[in-house]
């Protein structure tokens, strides 16, 4: 990422491309319990619930973890891992892995990019990765929506199935529903995200406040968690709501948001914040440092072949 000393030898493309899938998904492994939290929490009060789940309500995020378990079991925290793990290698491995090569590229021979070389930079690869791995994103949602109670009806019962089942009910309309708002908080998350970690990373090493390490990296990626879960949650709550709903229940991305604020009032676009902040912050934190190295052991890898 940003913040290489000019001694070092910017690693190729595969390997930066390789790294951020692999990181992305170690990252997941540690923190889909909190990401499934904070969909059940995002969702809640959208609609009536009937049968075993009419008594069950989620209060925070441990909460909600503890009610799950209790409820559904320890399994159904990972409800969606499957799909999750197949957007990261098909989403992270984009809009991280690509970042820096698109930013050379808006960059076309300048120095130091400036903030809004790295925001457009961000905006680019947050929206081709979303483009590319949509259907992921919905097959994991509606995993992690859906309850495994008895007389709770599931929706699916495995993600190959799922994904056979949105296409053949919804179309092709169906596995990229929630498109525009997915592109929307997935420019803003990787913005937000990615330009932090920049600054932040640039600025602790400028000031030598840290050398480029773990301790630096962990500072950096636990500061862009916050700053990208304050800007992105209200878009991330009408992207899960809309994603989730039946078709039918809206008719745009627009009119979900709209629904929820005559209905619930502003506070419902903050719905799941303490979920969303700490599985962002621990999914940065694990992701950011996996990445760098990721990177480090793999260009060490390499340099020891070409030496040979």
């Amino acid at each position: 990422m940003v913040g290489l000393k000019p001694s070092d030898v910017p690693p190729p493309l595969g390997v930066k491309v390789l790294s951020a899938g692999t990181a992305a998904c170690i990252a997941d492994l540690v923190t889909f319990p909190l990401d499934t939290a904070k969909v059940r929490l995002q969702i809640q009060g959208e609609k009536a619930v009937t049968g075993a789940a009419k008594g069950i309500r989620y209060r925070g995020v441990f909460g909600t973890i503890s009610t799950m378990v209790r409820t559904e079991g320890p399994r159904s925290l990972y409800n969606g891992l499957v799909a999750g793990l197949q957007r990261q290698m098909a989403f992270a491995s984009i809009r991280i892995g690509l970042y820096d090569n698109v930013k050379s590229f808006y960059m076309r021979g300048k120095d130091n990019p400036n903030v809004g070389i790295r925001i457009l930079a961000g905006c680019t690869t947050g929206a081709m990765a979303v483009s590319v791995a949509q259907p992921t994103d919905v097959v994991k949602v509606r995993f992690q929506a859906q309850m495994n109670l008895q007389g709770v009806g599931r929706r699916y019962n495995g993600t190959m199935q799922a994904y056979r089942q949105i296409f053949q009910h919804e179309g092709l309309r169906g596995l990229w529903k929630g498109t525009l708002p997915n592109i929307t908080r997935n420019a803003l998350v990787n913005c937000t995200e990615l330009v932090s970690y920049d600054l932040i990373k640039e600025a602790i090493l400028k000031h030598k406040l840290l050398s480029d390490n773990l301790p630096c990296h962990f500072v950096s990626a636990f500061g862009a968690g916050f700053i990208t879960t304050v800007i992105a949650s209200p878009v991330d709550v009408v992207k899960t709501r809309y994603m989730n709903s039946p078709p039918g229940q809206y008719r745009s991305s627009l009119n979900c948001a709209w629904t929820m604020m005559t209905k619930e009032g502003p506070t419902a676009f903050y719905k799941g914040f303490v979920p969303s902040f700490l599985r962002l912050g621990s999914w940065n934190v694990v992701m950011f440092v996996s990445f760098e190295q990721l990177k480090r052991a793999m260009m060490m890898s390499r340099s020891r072949i070409e030496a040979t």
